[in-house]
């Protein structure tokens, strides 16, 4: 079991070093509570809607720049997954970084780029399984539209992951409100996991974002949500155990695995 914080956070476009003082003042406000983990939303250092700066802000996995989160991480006694824009391999990923203080952090890279906008941004990376133990829990990452492709997280769940955690820049509009209020409870129903789907909130000088953040349970359920608009820290434990009943009546994953 673990205990899971969420900021649905308006970033600030272009301005690393005051997204990342929201995200130490988060950090201990989420450390106070007992959480383990903060998961914040996609590109939330850079903002997602800063446009062409987001390459002069892209830094290694090895930089000051994850080097700052993991420090925070350590002085707060709180994991952290945070989005960030990557430089490697001679380009930029749109990805997210779970630190939990000085340990080596485990990076994922989005792989389904969503519009004009990302695609002339961003390299796709190709689709990755990447897992990490947190506190007991087995834990993956998708990056906002990689969640509205099922297969990605059903690789995951049937890696074996009991969480899934999506730092997300999900825009305004009817169809961002179908996914925060139906897809995310599915996506956790149908692969019997958790999955945090967490958002912006408010615009930049591109977007105006949905907020609408939600925490699932494998059960279909809503452990926890944000409102439309404005930050909201969320707090929820998550506990596999307490959805034992849940993954006995709706056998999806081990009736695949019996069948491969």
């Amino acid at each position: 079991m673990i205990t899971l914080a969420a900021l649905q956070m308006k970033s600030k476009s272009g301005d690393v070093a005051a997204n990342l003082a929201r995200i130490e003042q988060a950090a201990k406000e989420a450390a106070a509570t007992g959480a383990s983990l903060l998961v914040m939303p996609e590109l939330g250092l850079t903002g997602y809607g800063a446009g062409d700066v987001i390459r002069d802000l892209a830094e290694p996995a090895d930089g000051p720049l994850v080097t700052r989160l993991q420090a925070i991480s350590a002085e707060t006694g709180i994991a952290i997954i945070a989005g960030f824009a990557e430089k490697a391999d001679g380009t930029i990923f749109n990805s997210a970084v779970y630190v939990d203080g000085p340990a080596a952090p485990v990076v994922y890279r989005k792989s389904n780029l969503y519009g004009d906008y990302e695609r002339a941004l961003f390299a796709a990376a190709e689709p990755s399984t990447v897992l990490f133990d947190h506190r007991g829990v087995r834990c993956g990452m998708l990056i906002c539209y990689d969640v509205e492709f099922p297969e990605n997280v059903r690789r995951l769940a049937l890696a074996g992951a009991d969480a899934v955690l999506v730092p997300t820049a999900l825009p305004a509009g009817y169809s961002g409100t179908f996914i925060a209020d139906h897809m995310i409870r599915t996506r956790a129903f149908e692969n019997q996991v958790f999955v945090a789907y967490i958002n912006h909130c408010g615009a930049d000088e591109r977007f105006t974002f949905a907020g609408s953040s939600r925490v699932a349970a494998p059960d279909g359920s809503l452990l926890a949500s944000a409102a439309s608009h404005g930050e909201a820290l969320m707090i929820v434990s998550l506990d596999p155990a307490d959805f034992q009943v849940s993954k006995t009546e709706n056998t999806y994953i081990t009736d695949l695995i019996r069948r491969a």
